[in-house]
């Protein structure tokens, strides 16, 4: 029989294994990013170290980089912002309203989550092609919309739909109307969810490359398009790579620990009944 302070030990020692291995290519990246390109390719790997900042120096001081920053900013906050505000009435509607072709609307918003992006990235080309929009803010905003709507909608129909239903009739029979209800209960109870899918919609955003790569040119570039593109048959300026993915990371990590509040309580509602 294993003594209780023995297996709390064991747990404790099992969830450090697991954030060392969870957290160490955050680390690599992070310290490869403080690295001069001699210290990166040295075999055994170097773990003390003299830190340097020329590399964050140089793709700040690049014009490309800075701007594929402000379009992966422009992109993924227009997409979270639009995902929540069409997500969140469409998801108290299927909560709490039973009309016809509802499972259908239901499905149809799952399935969209179903399909390998790279199916559709040709079909995708060529319809931004005829319209006129390649390169553009809106035609990554749109598409990014298709599958961070559905998460918004996943998400925050479960999280209304633990609402207690009294409540809504308790303030229809004080003469609220219907969007008051929606504004002044489920959505300031149903926030932990809101905020759950507004951090999916903008890392999902933010991470995107597909479309992005496919999409995209020169005016529009992303962050990690801009990390991609320092890649050569002839050089592979690791540090500069490095440090770009750590930028990267950084405004998630940082919007991320803002809500993570919010964050904890929607993913844990609804666990237990």
């Amino acid at each position: 029989m294993v003594s209780r302070p023995a297996a709390r030990f064991a747990h404790l020692a099992g969830l450090v294994l697991v954030f060392a291995f969870a957290m160490f290519p955050f680390y690599w990246m992070v310290s490869s990013s403080f690295k001069d390109q001699g210290d990166l390719l040295a075999s055994p790997p170097m773990w003390l170290f003299e830190p340097t900042i020329k590399h964050y120096a140089e793709i700040w001081a690049d014009q490309k980089v800075t701007a594929a920053i402000v379009n992966s900013l422009i992109v993924a906050v227009s997409t979270t912002a639009l995902a929540v505000l069409l997500g969140t009435p469409a998801a108290y509607a299927l909560a709490r309203f039973e009309f016809r072709g509802k499972s259908d609307l239901w499905f149809w918003f799952i399935s969209n989550r179903m399909i390998s992006p790279i199916v559709l990235a040709l079909p995708v080309y060529l319809l931004a092609q005829s319209l006129g929009l390649l390169d553009t803010h809106l035609v990554l905003i749109l598409i990014y919309l298709t599958f961070n709507l559905p998460i918004v909608v996943w998400i925050c129909t479960d999280q209304f739909r633990s609402i207690p239903p009294e409540l809504e009739q308790a303030a229809r029979l004080e003469g609220a109307k219907q969007f008051d209800v929606f504004w002044r209960i489920y959505l300031p109870l149903g926030l932990p969810g809101v905020a759950v899918s507004a951090i999916f919609s903008f890392i999902f955003s933010w991470n995107e490359l597909l479309y992005a790569l496919v999409l995209t040119r020169r005016n529009v570039q992303t962050a990690p398009v801009a990390a991609t593109s320092f890649m050569s048959g002839y050089e592979l300026p690791w540090g500069k790579i490095m440090a770009t993915g750590t930028v990267i990371v950084l405004p998630v990590t940082i919007f991320a620990l803002i809500v993570s509040r919010h964050m904890i309580r929607g993913l844990t509602m609804g666990a237990t009944k």
